[in-house]
C-alpha cells in the first residue's frame, strides 16, 4: 500500500484581460480577480507562497505559487 506522506504544488498563473472591456476596467478586473483567488485560497485554507507576482506590460498579472495539494502536508517545501 503507499500513501502521500506530504504533495504541494507549483503553478504559474496568467490572470488575463478580459477582451470586451475597456482596458482601465479589465485592468481593474484582473486586480479584483487575483484578490478574490488569494481569498477563495485563504477561506478554504489552503496553504500557498506566492514566490513571484508580476504586472504585465498589457496590464494582466502572472503570479508563481506554490500551494498546498488537497488538504496533504507540505513539509519543508513552503520554507523556500
Amino acid at each position: 500500500m503507499k500513501r502521500i506522506k506530504e504533495a504541494c504544488l507549483l503553478q504559474t498563473i496568467h490572470f488575463q484581460l478580459k477582451e470586451d472591456l475597456p482596458h482601465g476596467d479589465a485592468v481593474q478586473a484582473v486586480w479584483a480577480e487575483v484578490a478574490h483567488y488569494k481569498a477563495q485560497m485563504d477561506r478554504n485554507h489552503t496553504r500557498y507562497k506566492i514566490t513571484r507576482e508580476e504586472e504585465q506590460p498589457d496590464g494582466s498579472i502572472l503570479i508563481h505559487i506554490k500551494k498546498q495539494y488537497n488538504n496533504h502536508t507540505c513539509g519543508s517545501y513552503m520554507d523556500d
